[in-house]
């Protein structure tokens, strides 16, 4: 089987990361298969969300450490600097795309794996869920930009003393934390995780590609520059169907049908 499967219904594509027998650690194959998907979902006008789930009973366990050591044997320093760069392009493309990104998490996910969950847009716990940095416990610093989501998520003190610690939480406590949008489950995860991806695909698929830069800048830039980016933002908006369709819909009183033109 393919470390990464495929599947779209509805206007939503769900990803799954498929090595269930490792807890869904990625893999060279994994990591490729993503950036080839998600690159090519960016410019399919049919899909309006995007899902990655964990095959098995786990999410992700970040990277497989099991091979690292053969993985490194023969690579240099600035060989391992580059090889970090190239993959880093994965999150770095998951926050910047247009579309929106759901993980559905189901089970343990930690090291890379949690940088990657925290480069989604929104994340969906099961009560199975559990969520830790990891790298400390086999000395590593970190990579996959989670120590930037984190501190963003739940502030510097604590997302130090996740980091420090490598400690596990549960799902309720991502949840308190801000980690995770919602916890549900384990039995409704798939049903809640397609609900919502549901309600964002049927929505006005441009302005919330607009919308997703927005909230990206906002998390750096200043306010002037996030209010400039509005403005250019919302004037396309105003020229595209999709608000000229929900113009009509509101003053017909009825539901709007976007068509992400």
């Amino acid at each position: 089987m393919p470390d990464l499967l495929e599947s779209t219904e509805h206007g939503i594509t769900t990803l799954t990361l498929n090595r269930p027998e490792r807890l869904n650690a990625l893999s060279p194959e994994m990591t490729a298969g993503l950036r080839e998907a998600l690159a090519r979902l960016a410019t399919d006008h049919s899909v309006g969300a995007i899902v990655i789930a964990g095959a098995g009973r786990g999410w992700c366990a970040g990277g497989d450490v099991k091979t690292m050591e053969s993985r490194g044997r023969d690579q240099s320093f600035e060989d391992r600097v580059e090889g970090l760069r190239h993959v880093h392009q994965l999150p770095l493309f998951v926050r910047r795309m247009p579309k929106v990104v759901i993980a559905s998490i189901n089970g343990p996910v930690a090291g890379a794996g949690l940088g990657l969950a925290l480069a989604c847009d929104l994340r969906i716990a099961g009560k199975s869920a559990r969520f830790g940095t990891a790298f400390a416990r086999i000395g590593y610093s970190g990579d996959w930009g989670g120590s930037w989501s984190l501190t963003r998520l739940v502030g510097t003190a604590k997302a130090r003393e996740l980091y420090f610690t490598a400690d596990l939480i549960d799902a309720d406590t991502a949840g308190a934390l801000g980690i995770v949008n919602r916890v549900v489950a384990d039995e409704e995860l798939h049903t809640e995780t397609m609900a919502l991806a549901g309600r964002i695909a049927d929505g006005p698929r441009v302005a919330l590609g607009y919308m997703k830069a927005n909230l990206l800048a906002a998390e750096t830039e200043s306010f002037q520059t996030v209010l400039d980016l509005e403005a250019e933002h919302q004037a396309r908006c105003a020229y595209t169907e999709d608000h000229k369709e929900a113009v009509a819909a509101f003053n017909e009183k009825r539901r709007p049908v976007f068509r992400g033109r």
